[in-house]
């Protein structure tokens, strides 16, 4: 008892200080912001990155903005290799040990993005700290520090290459945690590295299952396999008749709305659910109040924050705002500066802002076309380079076409539903969908993680449309001819159901 006191009087003192710093960048948040950017410009200053960019003469954010180009990971790549092959100073002093291996990227199958000491310590770690501080804040009577928290991350095993390690963000997290987050953690650091999918899930349930479990953390679609995989081996009806004091799922990674009746039916009580907004490249966001779909932007993780206005994107000199100038109910392409040493990034998000006094945002997508719904990331590049391999192997061409997913339900898989136009029919259209999920799981790695074992993603259903079904509904809609046209992929069902009725006429 009188450890458990101690412990609880050492976390209510940290709380209450992280809340005050909190508190603090709300309150300031341009000269947070600014302090961020000059204090990584000197700390860069000697790298190959600052020296070729003249970090050293950049006196004003507007210098900055003149000096330092806006990149993507293709422009950066190079500077990623250099690091990863053991080279140090590229864009951030020293060396990199550790990249988070992430997909999206257009023309390769994974992207490393490099985790610094700095940015392991002072964005990842501490914003896990964030999450359990606000929550606790909110919610003086929770029990979070006497139960134990369940966490899922993804395929958690770590590689070594070259003198660096690389795996998934949540595998470098697990593999770096201090020895109090794994008292109080659940599974345990052997089983939330293990590899292989199956057998992994089969450990974690066979550890969690008889644990005092407060709070869950993880993406919602992978949580959702786990817990249906606990009731079954437990045989109990609903979750909180195996953990009563569960009280909070922290989750993040995909949109938590087609899931959140089904969480409510699988726990069977009432719990809180915080939002969180992570990524291999930083930690952004995190929900800070309750019953609520906006999360507060953390201004001091050592990021700095620009957005560029989507009606500018795809400009050739588009307009970059710092974040002293965003407007409420504007959509805003995101670009960060790290101390990860990303410089100028874009990220590929799309954000709005619902809030000024303070930042708060809600994520409204990608800047590119993709289905986003159980965490895999799929760009509308992975399947035009499917879609063209599919067609090459079974002598078809394809004239139009959309996607959209099927969500889970109960203890169904979900699905990507697919509509094509053909103007030359597969013989086989069984082969066709066959050739073209192997393709995608080569192109795209997260995509071919979520396929695994048809757990999380079942086989595409794939549909033939008759002739000319998107120029009619087009037509119906008064939208032919200009840029009008249906969007290849979404993430909801907006434009593939009235397509499948229409279809069926």
């Amino acid at each position: 008892m009188a450890t458990k006191a101690l412990f609880n009087t050492v976390v209510n003192w940290f709380i209450k200080q992280r809340i005050d710093q909190i508190q603090n960048f709300m309150s300031h948040p341009v000269e947070t912001q600014n302090g961020i950017l000059f204090s990584q410009l000197f700390h860069a200053e000697d790298t190959e990155y600052g020296k070729k960019f003249g970090f050293n003469s950049i006196s004003s954010y507007q210098d900055f903005k003149n000096k330092v180009p806006v990149v993507t990971y293709e422009d950066f790549e190079p500077y990623v290799e250099r690091a990863r092959q053991g080279q140090k100073d590229v864009s951030w002093p020293g060396y990199i040990k550790h990249f988070a291996k992430s997909s999206g990227t257009t023309n390769a199958k994974s992207k490393f993005i490099p985790i610094s000491a700095e940015s392991l310590e002072y964005c990842h770690m501490k914003a896990g700290k964030d999450m359990v501080s606000i929550y606790a804040n909110n919610h003086p009577e929770n029990q979070l520090f006497t139960n134990k928290n369940l966490r899922l991350g993804g395929s958690s095993e770590l590689y070594a290459d070259f003198n660096t390690k690389f795996g998934d963000l949540s595998a470098i997290l697990i593999d770096n945690l201090p020895f109090w987050v794994e008292i109080t953690t659940t599974p345990s650091k052997k089983v939330s590295l293990m590899g292989e999918w199956e057998s992994k899930l089969k450990a974690i349930v066979s550890e969690v299952k008889n644990e005092d479990v407060g709070s869950i953390l993880g993406v919602p679609s992978w949580m959702m396999v786990l817990l249906q995989r606990v009731l079954k081996e437990t045989d109990v009806k609903c979750v909180s008749e195996l953990w009563p004091n569960l009280e909070v799922f922290f989750h993040g990674g995909i949109s938590f709305k087609p899931y959140r009746e089904q969480y409510k039916s699988i726990i069977g009580k009432n719990i809180n659910y915080y939002e969180i907004y992570n990524a291999s490249e930083g930690f952004f966001g995190i929900q800070d109040r309750s019953n609520s779909d906006e999360m507060l932007l953390m201004l001091d993780y050592g990021i700095f924050y620009e957005f560029i206005p989507m009606d500018q994107f795809h400009h050739s000199n588009p307009k970059v705002v710092s974040l002293e100038n965003v407007e409420i109910g504007k959509n805003y392409a995101m670009v960060i500066t790290t101390n990860g040493g990303l410089w100028r990034y874009l990220i590929g998000d799309t954000v709005v802002f619902t809030s000024i006094d303070p930042f708060r945002i809600k994520i409204t997508g990608r800047t590119k076309h993709y289905i986003n719904a159980f965490g895999e990331e799929l760009m509308i590049t992975n399947v035009e380079s499917a879609l063209a391999k599919a067609c090459e192997e079974t002598k078809s061409s394809v004239k139009d076409f959309t996607g959209a997913p099927i969500f889970m339900k109960e203890n169904e898989s979900g699905a990507h539903e697919w509509i094509f136009e053909f103007s030359e029919h597969p013989e086989n259209l069984e082969q066709f969908t066959d050739i073209f999920d192997r393709h995608l799981k080569t192109i795209n790695s997260d995509y071919e993680a979520k396929r695994y074992n048809n757990i999380t993603l079942k086989k595409p259903v794939v549909h033939i449309a008759k002739p000319n079904l998107f120029y009619c509904w087009l037509e119906s809609k008064g939208k032919l001819g200009g840029q009008n046209k249906v969007p290849r992929l979404s993430n909801d069902r907006e434009y593939i159901d009235p397509l499948l009725e229409l279809n069926k006429a």
